[in-house]
């Protein structure tokens, strides 16, 4: 029985032992920065942001003259160019001038329009950190549990080599029941990895989608010598600083108007702020269409001399031409409406998100408090009570004075009590995540 008594103090550990060293440590930061830089999401809005800036210069140019070159009034009978006074060689050119102020406001909405792209792309990079910053936590809880279970498993493994040789040795009251618990709990263990082995699996598969530099065209060595399979994070959890604590941690629950300030500059919302002022500019756009359009045209006739080779003067001339919008009803008085609906429509989308942060932060935030009363009590009072719990059942059994069966429970429960704060730690840290994603830009609004 005294090989048992030198098992309680290196089964108490309150952290895990560190992993193996490996070549490449995947840490926290490094995994955020390399899913940003490798998301070709973000390329693809700058192209769209390029097009869309140069449809905008060329929307406020006039459109191209247009040159008419022919014959007129050829007489059919001799094609020949003297023979008649009205037979001319004619060179015409018209321009059409768009209604109103049609052309500016057009580039100006573009313009607009545009805008709201770098508040998209900034939307888009918190939404991966916030992604990959979850899934790398998932990744770490599982491993860092690993490490627990491979720690509480080398004990039972202890365990059951000392029941067996207590047993054969006739020494104390060790039981043959005693060999059966030890060599079930061990195998319990392994089936509690094996059940974490999948969960790893899936975090990593989840993670390579993010880290893995193919067809990215990023020639970066941050990225091209990550392994995308058996990831080692590292022992060390993050800890991030919260956006606007204060706020969070006050004992007053703030009312959803005191809040919209906090959100109304997060980037998402203004990416649609500026969606908004670009269909407004669609509503004085449809205006323009009450407007004539006008054409401006200019032709020059050259004509040949007469038979008895007198000349004949050229002609010249010019218009304008220009369209008269009587019926009204069914075209522009419609499209005047289609674009206040649309405009009204994304003020619509703007208060479903506005809604739905404002539901995020309120929800995140009672997650926290409560979290954080989870994480007091069991640091400062269950753990320490498990811990003093499983060091007398053992030392009662050493002392043939307990049973083998609550040496086992009570380290089994220190076990799962050190994994139960290893999640919450990890719960807090998603917490936060989710928090400084809502608060993008809030320091704006609070200055």
């Amino acid at each position: 029985m005294v090989g048992l008594g030198l098992l309680t103090m290196s089964s108490l550990t309150v952290f895990a032992e560190p992993l193996s060293q490996k070549a490449e440590i995947l840490s926290f930061e490094q995994a955020i920065s390399v899913a940003q830089k490798n998301d070709p999401w973000l390329k693809g809005n700058r192209h769209q942001q390029s097009a869309i800036e140069s449809l905008s210069i060329a929307a406020d140019t006039l459109p191209d003259p247009k040159i008419s070159v022919g014959l007129v009034n050829m007489p059919t009978d001799s094609f020949n160019f003297n023979q008649e006074g009205m037979t001319q060689f004619k060179v015409g050119i018209s321009q059409v001038i768009p209604r109103g102020d049609t052309l500016e406001l057009t580039s100006r909405q573009l313009k607009i329009k545009s805008q709201g792209y770098p508040f998209q792309r900034e939307n888009r990079e918190a939404q991966v950190a916030l992604t990959v910053g979850q899934l790398w936590l998932d990744a770490y809880r599982v491993q860092q549990s690993v490490v627990l279970i491979e720690k509480d498993r080398s004990l039972f493994l202890q365990l059951v080599d000392i029941t067996e040789a207590s047993y054969s040795a006739a020494l104390g009251r060790t039981r043959q029941t005693d060999i059966v618990r030890a060599q079930l709990e061990l195998t319990n263990l392994d089936a509690r990895l094996d059940v974490l082995a999948q969960e790893k699996n899936k975090f990593e598969g989840q993670l390579s989608q993010w880290l893995s530099d193919y067809l990215s065209g990023l020639d970066d060595p941050l990225s091209t010598h990550l392994a995308l399979h058996d990831i080692n994070l590292g022992k060390q959890i993050p800890q991030m600083d919260l956006q606007q604590s204060e706020l969070v941690y006050a004992d007053k629950w703030h009312k959803p108007e005191q809040l919209i300030s906090y959100f109304a500059q997060h980037p998402a919302v203004i990416a649609l702020n500026k969606r908004i002022e670009a269909t407004k500019t669609g509503i004085a756009l449809a205006k323009q269409k009450y407007k004539p359009e006008w054409g401006v045209n200019a032709g020059f006739g050259s004509r040949g001399d007469d038979p008895t080779g007198n000349s004949r003067a050229d002609l010249m001339s010019v218009g304008v031409t220009f369209d008269l919008p009587f019926f009204t009803q069914n075209k522009q008085d419609q499209d005047v409406k289609s674009a206040i609906s649309q405009t009204e429509s994304i003020k619509t989308e703007k208060l479903l998100l506005l809604r739905q942060l404002l539901s995020n932060y309120s929800t995140a935030k009672g997650r926290l408090l409560r979290l954080n009363d989870q994480q007091r009590l069991y640091r400062e009072k269950l753990l320490p009570q498990m811990y003093e719990q499983a060091e007398a059942s053992l030392t009662a059994y050493t002392n043939d004075d307990g049973d083998f069966s609550e040496v086992v429970r009570a380290h089994i429960e220190v076990l799962n009590a050190e994994i139960r704060i290893l999640t919450l730690d990890v719960a807090q840290q998603k917490i936060l995540l989710e928090l400084n994603y809502l608060f993008i830009g809030a320091n704006k609004a609070t200055r």
